[in-house]
């Protein structure tokens, strides 16, 4: 039944962080806040996007594969006690990544429009990290992937962890320094990138060490 328990927590994400949360904003501004996948075909900008849709497959194709038996939890990781701590840490997951969208109120977004300005959310749980909706998610998907810890799994969650750096450095970071400027290179000189302290930009250049 861990499989289950795995669509299971991947369809509460879906549900919440995706489909409620899109509702929600478009309730509220009238446009879900979904942008779609940035730059031309075979970009680091687009593979950003397309990687993360991979990952979120593999992710639903790993529990249905092991729930079918095509393929197997790796030995080192099939413990009962593993798969309880995935389970912990995907609610945990889900339960940030709602609480984080909703922080960044009509600000949130599923991708980018470089023709579109925001407001630059720094307070709340944004004035712990820059980007707490990503580390929320990477929390879900380590939480997914030792629930099911078969190499499907384990290979999308390094596509996601690998997609969500090529996402914030190489789409939203130069995106929100072209539209904030000093603003936006005075909060990454006080802020880290996932976690606190860690990845925060030189207060001197406007790139990241």
């Amino acid at each position: 039944m861990v499989p289950v328990v795995a669509l299971v927590l991947f369809g509460v994400f879906a549900l919440l962080g995706f489909g409620w949360r899109s509702w929600v904003q478009r309730r509220r501004t009238g446009s879900t806040g979904f942008r779609g996948i940035s730059g031309r075909i075979g970009s680091v900008e687009w593979f950003a996007g397309v990687g993360f849709v991979v990952a979120m497959a593999a992710a639903v194709c790993a529990a249905i594969l092991q729930l079918l038996g095509v393929v197997a939890p790796l030995a080192a990781l099939d413990r009962p006690w593993l798969n309880v701590v995935g389970v912990v840490l995907a609610a945990v997951g889900i339960a940030a990544t709602v609480y984080a969208q909703l922080d960044m109120g009509d600000s949130w977004r599923i991708g980018v429009d470089a023709r579109e300005r925001t407001a630059l959310v720094r307070t709340g749980v944004f004035a712990v990290v820059r980007n707490p909706i990503f580390t929320a998610m990477l929390v879900f998907g380590l939480g997914i992937a030792l629930v099911t810890p078969n190499v499907v799994a384990l290979a999308g969650f390094v596509i996601l962890v690998v997609t969500i750096e090529l996402q914030v450095r190489a789409v939203e970071e130069p995106y929100l320094l072209a539209v904030h400027g000093d603003t936006y290179r005075e909060y990454t000189a006080r802020v880290g990138r996932f976690v606190p302290g860690l990845g925060r930009f030189r207060r001197s250049s406007s790139r990241s060490p």
